[in-house]
């Protein structure tokens, strides 16, 4: 009788702990999450207000991330993602065959055209550096890996949504339109997404001093075999040197582009899926 009845108390026991557990995965997630989605260091207040925490609960959490190198903590006390996330970010990006396929055609690009070459994804309603080869120049660009914009800032952003039904893109822009640090980017959820859709047809997008001043960026769509831009690959360039030769870069980057659905598989006899040709 009593090993009987000992034993509910041992399986609720068990399935109390697995919740506990599930709890705090949960709690770890929401800290990085916070780090991740605001793009900088934070203290362990600001980050318990954030994600609706006990501070008592919070520290516990940051203390045991940053003994496992998933956090840094700053001289200032402060916050970040600590190298351990590189790293499985790293052994991630190897298990990507599109990742390597496209970082490839990226340095086959940043050499060929001499300047900065970026790969862009779209996360929510943002764009998101996926990868990136540095010039050889002294331009420096403010956007690495890991930058996250909003869309209507960058010729990629437009690119990105391009593919999808116009009430999709509105609503997009509409939730996730924000006015640039230059003030030049459009706002207008109906005029971003006219141009989203016009670039993706074109297989070009452009802009120049739209999120940076003097920065310009020329962009091309990866359409996926069934017609959905899953990245883009763009030079980021000096806005002068840009439209000294527009279609010079605008050639190298759209064959870049097609150079990776290709290889991808995603292309045949050099038409797109979709249709528009190179």
């Amino acid at each position: 009788m009593n090993r009987q009845a000992s034993e509910p108390v041992s399986e609720t026991t068990e399935k109390s702990v697995r919740r506990s557990r599930v709890s705090g995965i949960d709690r770890a997630l929401q800290v990085i999450d916070h780090l991740y989605e605001t793009g900088a260091p934070a203290g362990a207040y600001a980050i318990a207000k954030a994600v609706g925490a006990p501070l008592s609960t919070v520290y516990v959490i940051i203390d045991d991330l940053v003994e496992k190198n998933i956090l840094a903590r700053n001289g200032d006390g402060t916050l970040w993602l600590g190298s351990r996330l590189y790293h499985y970010g790293l052994a991630y990006a190897r298990s990507l065959d599109f990742m390597s396929v496209a970082t490839q055609e990226m340095h086959d690009l940043c050499r060929d055209a001499g300047e900065t070459v970026q790969v862009c994804g779209r996360d929510a309603e943002h764009m998101l550096v996926l990868a990136m080869a540095d010039g050889p120049s002294h331009f420096q660009v403010a956007s690495r890996v890991g930058t996250r914009v909003p869309l209507n800032w960058t010729a990629s952003g437009r690119l990105l949504v391009g593919h999808m039904p116009e009430a999709e893109r509105v609503e997009l822009f509409r939730r996730g339109a924000r006015m640039s640090p230059t003030g030049r980017a459009a706002v207008d959820a109906e005029t971003l997404s006219d141009a989203a859709r016009t670039a993706f047809e074109e297989r070009l997008s452009i802009q120049a001093g739209e999120s940076d001043y003097a920065v310009a960026c020329i962009a091309s769509p990866i359409v996926d075999r069934n017609g959905n831009c899953v990245a883009t690959i763009s030079i980021v360039l000096p806005e002068q040197k840009a439209f000294a030769d527009k279609a010079g870069y605008a050639d190298r980057v759209k064959a870049s582009a097609a150079r990776i659905e290709a290889l991808m598989g995603w292309r045949q006899h050099g038409t797109s899926p979709h249709g528009i040709n190179p």
